[in-house]
């Protein structure tokens, strides 16, 4: 359906636009590239992670102590570091100390803790041996060629770690998708407090820094308003936005009233709807749009409204899982809470309501002060409960969980 379609349409079940967002977003996925593995952390892996060799790719020592051929006592013939590759052990009752991670010399059959052993009069070593092996063998964690982690995995400190021991310099990854922000509504104010008929512009910092949580590039600059409410204005704010960005989040201007530019707008710049309206409250009325660029690469247009909460829920539930698409990672899963209180229904709607949930009971607390132009519940809130159509949630009872993209260690 294009942007010139002004014909009202039912619109999209919650859980269905999310799908919709997720597939857009994957036949439009960011090609890879290849980056130092130091600098792939948060990425997406854009192809399996497997083995260069062997893990390890020598027996290695799990212990400091002594690597020793034949039976006991032995004589020590040298010294085994972490580093070095050694000499082979030729002769029975000889043997080499050696450290932690040290390389296993070719003949040695077994390896004394140094704790467990005592020396001769005559300066060997003697001790008993364990029945348990005492090194790695070559492929105990993984074979030649083996998948470790694939392709659709975010990057986190353990990938980067296993990539390192695996023998990687760079990972092909899926970039972070570039974003950027037009703020609607000449009304605003930028700075100081709202007063003489005018707000104060909340979504200005708001919007940038989820954009980030949720794995975007919001460079300097990309977050530009408060946009002239004229048509002109608001074609040319989008237009330059998408010169430089994979998804464009707009800010107020969703309805149809007579300051409303953004769907003449998406019109004049040959926009085609993905979704125009969920059945979601809060958060009506949200869209997302999508242009082809010369290039032949889709972008997207994201509308939130203007009214704070209702854009979160706007970016929760059809921004989050379109990134995830472009990013090539997998749909987000939703997971669920327990409702320490009721929370009404929305009749045909689902109703997204802010809770705070209690790390020790795993209990979920609707929040106060939630009205769709309020912030106070927003800022102590974990995420939204979500209530089906046509129902109500009772106290006790275990619904779908849409978590904000807090940081590590903000989450219960």
């Amino acid at each position: 359906m294009t942007a010139e379609t002004v014909a009202t349409t039912a619109p999209t079940a919650w859980d269905q636009a999310r799908k919709l967002m997720y597939e857009a977003g994957r036949a439009a996925l960011i090609a890879p590239t290849e980056v130092p593995v130091d600098e792939a952390d948060g990425l997406t892996l854009a192809q399996d992670l497997v083995t260069l060799t062997t893990l390890p790719a020598f027996p290695t020592s799990s212990v400091d102590g002594f690597a020793v051929r034949g039976p006991a006592p032995w004589t020590l013939v040298g010294k085994v570091l972490a580093g070095n590759s050694p000499a082979p052990l030729t002769d029975d009752g000889t043997g080499v100390e050696i450290a932690t991670g040290g390389m296993l010399p070719p003949g040695a059959d077994a390896v004394l803790r140094v704790e467990e052993s005592t020396r001769t009069a005559d300066g060997r070593v003697t001790g008993r041996l364990r029945e348990t092996v005492e090194w790695r063998r070559p492929g105990e964690e993984a074979e030649l060629g083996e998948v470790l982690v694939p392709a659709g995995t975010p990057v986190d400190p353990g990938v980067l770690g296993l990539a390192a021991s695996c023998g990687y310099d760079t990972l092909a990854v899926h970039p972070r998708p570039r974003a950027a922000v037009r703020i609607f509504g000449d009304e605003l104010l930028t700075q100081g407090p709202p007063g003489d008929g005018r707000v104060r512009d909340a979504l200005g910092p708001n919007v940038p820094a989820l954009l980030r949580r949720y794995g975007c590039q919001v460079a300097p600059g990309a977050v530009v308003g408060p946009v002239e409410d004229t048509l002109d204005a608001h074609i040319a704010a989008i237009r330059s936005a998408l010169a430089g960005a994979d998804l464009v989040c707009t800010t107020g201007g969703t309805m149809h009233g007579p300051v409303d530019h953004l769907h003449p707008a998406l019109a004049a710049l040959g926009a085609e709807y993905l979704v125009n309206t969920v059945a979601v409250r809060p958060g009506f009325p949200m869209l997302v749009a999508r242009v082809t660029g010369d290039d032949g690469r889709a972008r997207f247009i994201a509308g939130l409204p203007g009214n704070p909460q209702s854009a979160l829920v706007a970016l929760a539930s059809l921004v989050e899982p379109l990134l995830a698409g472009l990013r090539g990672r997998a749909l987000p899963a939703l997971a669920s809470v327990t409702l320490a209180e009721p929370v009404p229904g929305r009749g045909d709607y689902t109703h997204l309501a802010l809770v705070h949930v209690d790390a020790a009971t795993g209990t979920a607390r609707p929040l106060r002060h939630v009205g769709s132009a309020m912030l106070r519940g927003l800022a102590r809130a974990h995420g939204f409960a979500a209530i089906a159509p046509g129902t109500s949630g009772e106290a006790g009872a275990r619904v779908p969980f849409v978590p904000l993209p807090l940081l590590p260690g903000e989450r219960p």
